[in-house]
């Protein structure tokens, strides 16, 4: 059955939640923000902790955040998972930090290229129980190709059956944020929400385009209870308006 799964999205130390497609290292006055908050991440994380919303991901977007993660990691120790710039160096001190797990992507992708060398490598440090990829991906003509860097670079992965199957067999978790429909509240993809439901033997975690609390529904439906769900910017927690916390946490205590 699907659930909801928080988030805290950091940027330059803040909460924020921002149009995915819009991050950018060369053209930073490109970044469309949709919400900044005035509350710390503790505050976001004792809120998950409070009423039991499981599976929380925070991701750094970029540089300056590391402070602001533990400090949400320090509210919940290891009920929050940590991803963003996480590399073999450095996986193990977030998870000793208090992160359940730690969420791994452009570290895969050196040169945009999938390594398979590192994902194994990253396995054998943290465990594969403790490791979850985010297959963050944008749509290319009929293929869903997985995204890194801020979701700004291409990678040569596309996310199928085949590719989801053998990164399972390293991993415990998939993160998926649709990169195409991240922050703009006009509805989920949900055509790749379907074939999602479709391919992944593993937990997964869906973000993108939620915006209210049918897409929870929906969701449920169309990937038969296999894919879980996070609103970002429609939630009202990060000002928005199309779904509130209070259905969330009541979705996830009827379900």
């Amino acid at each position: 059955m699907t659930r909801f799964n928080g988030c805290i999205d950091l940027h330059h130390g803040k909460v924020k939640q921002i149009v995915g497609g819009s991050l950018s290292d060369n053209a930073p006055e490109d970044l469309k923000t949709n919400f900044v908050s005035t509350e710390s991440p503790a505050y976001y994380a004792e809120l998950y902790k409070k009423h039991n919303v499981t599976r929380c991901h925070v991701i750094k977007l970029g540089p300056n955040n590391d402070a602001a993660a533990k400090e949400a990691l320090a509210a919940w120790p290891n009920g929050l998972q940590v991803g963003g710039g996480i590399t073999s160096d450095n996986a193990q001190a977030w998870l000793d930090n208090g992160a359940s797990k730690v969420i791994v992507t452009s570290y895969l992708f050196p040169d945009a290229r999938f390594s398979k060398e590192r994902l194994v490598d990253l396995c054998n440090r943290v465990g594969k129980e403790r490791l979850v990829v985010d297959v963050s991906c944008r749509k290319r003509d009929t293929k869903w190709i997985v995204a890194m860097n801020k979701w700004q670079t291409m990678t040569d992965m596309e996310v199928n059956q085949e590719t989801l199957a053998m990164l399972s067999e390293y991993c415990s978790e998939f993160l998926i944020h649709a990169a195409d429909v991240e922050g703009l509240c006009k509805g989920i993809d949900e055509e790749l929400v379907q074939c999602l439901g479709e391919w992944v033997t593993i937990p997964t975690t869906y973000a993108g385009g939620g915006r209210n609390i049918e897409d929870l529904e929906l969701v449920d439906r169309l990937s038969k209870g296999k894919v879980d769900l996070t609103f970002g910017s429609a939630l009202d927690i990060f000002g928005g308006d199309g779904v509130t916390f209070e259905e969330c946490v009541a979705w996830n205590n009827k379900h």
